[in-house]
């Protein structure tokens, strides 16, 4: 090889490690036989992971810049005792070491955060619509206060791991037509960590942590519905090695009412009217969702016999929705949605002798012995439709 291994790489004499890398990687990517099959590039591909090879390793790299030879008297050329690691390519196409990249390279974090958890909280309609605080059972990881997070049994600790000298991972070597090539694997011995607990604490195994039953106290805010999600910052799992807890998140389901149906932050309720009702209009007395006001202005989610009047109006009609504005339920940005009450005309099925004889009485009176019905205009029959559209054309 007898091109400066710099101008090879493109870059200064003076370039730091990251300048390296970054030039090794944007070269990998464009001459890799994989990606460019001409054999000028292959060979080019070879003689820039030789150069890198040589100025990445710092003894390699001084005894270059001092004007010996890197290759230790070979021929210079890529696969003539020129050992390069598979990381680097990896490094070229995925920006990482490889596989297992995401991890780094080194050994790995004994302590690290643990995972969030999810648990269920069913909860009244009226605890919903105006908040509630609830003490919950939480079963999670915790800190072993045996050992305090680090695993090992009191007067003992962590010892460096002698199969990976710390590192985490070993290398392996293999011989391919490219050359040597050498992979980095995590340790077996250690699992990675570069350390070996050989004493670990008998409570919690060496994890740091342990299950533990306990209880917490939720507050509920007014106007959450099913599947809304309350966030305990880092009342989760403790992580390994007594990392910080996740968080905990309490998913809300609301029970079914035995009077409301909720819709956003609407309540709907049906109301069944006898036909005289309706006719003649009245008031009637229903229940409505509030809640109790205590001490301080706190509000409490006790649902109340509270009542309201409501006016039926002379000739209310089935269907007829009354909207009560501001008693739903409370938004959880602020503001509070409505009731609707829908009314359902009931007619009567059996009638008496002497009911029979008013309604007929009455059906004379208004003209309806014999109703024909009403057909709103333009309500035509189906094949009243079709006839018309064969007229059309």
């Amino acid at each position: 090889m007898s091109q400066d291994l710099y101008d090879l790489l493109g870059v200064a004499r003076d370039a730091d490690a990251d300048t390296l890398k970054k030039a090794y990687r944007k070269l990998a990517r464009q001459l890799h036989p994989d990606v460019n099959p001409d054999p000028a590039a292959q060979d080019r591909f070879k003689e820039v992971t030789a150069a890198y090879e040589v100025l990445s390793d710092p003894q390699k790299r001084a005894a270059y810049d001092r004007g010996g030879d890197p290759f230790g008297g070979g021929a210079g050329g890529f696969g003539q005792g020129a050992g390069f690691s598979f990381t680097d390519i990896m490094d070229a196409f995925f920006g990482g070491g490889g596989p297992g990249a995401g991890q780094g390279r080194g050994p790995r974090p004994r302590v690290r955060r643990g995972q969030d958890a999810l648990i269920r909280l069913e909860v009244e309609l009226a605890e919903a619509a105006f908040g509630v605080t609830r003490e919950i059972k939480v079963d999670t990881a915790v800190l072993c206060t045996t050992c305090h997070g680090d695993g090992a049994a009191a007067g003992s600790r962590p010892i460096t791991c002698e199969t990976c000298r710390g590192q985490g991972e070993v290398a392996h070597v293999q011989r391919s037509f490219l050359g040597e090539i050498r992979t980095l694997r995590p340790c077996a011995a250690c699992r990675g960590f570069g350390t070996i607990i050989p004493d670990p604490c008998r409570e919690c195994g060496g994890d740091g942590r342990v299950r533990s039953r306990r209880s917490l106290t939720v507050k509920i805010p007014a106007g959450v519905d099913t599947g809304t999600r309350v966030q305990l910052s880092e009342q989760g799992e403790v992580g390994p090695g007594g990392g910080p807890a996740g968080d905990l998140y309490v998913e809300i389901h609301v029970a079914e009412h035995e009077t409301f149906t909720r819709h956003g932050n609407d309540l709907h309720c049906t109301i069944t009217l006898p036909m005289t009702a309706a006719a003649l209009g009245t008031t009637l007395t229903l229940p409505t969702l509030e809640a109790d006001v205590v001490a301080e202005g706190e509000e409490t989610a006790t649902e109340l016999e509270t009542e309201f009047e409501l006016d039926i109006r002379p000739g209310t009609q089935s269907g007829h929705q009354q909207v009560l504005r501001g008693r739903g339920v409370p938004s959880l940005r602020g503001g509070r949605g409505d009731l609707v009450v829908s009314v359902q005309v009931e007619t009567p099925t059996r009638l008496g002798p002497r009911e029979e004889e008013l309604l007929r009485e009455l059906a004379a009176i208004r003209g309806e012995e014999q109703p024909s019905g009403s057909v709103r205009p333009g309500s035509k029959s189906v094949f009243g439709r079709l006839r018309d559209a064969f007229n059309a054309h």
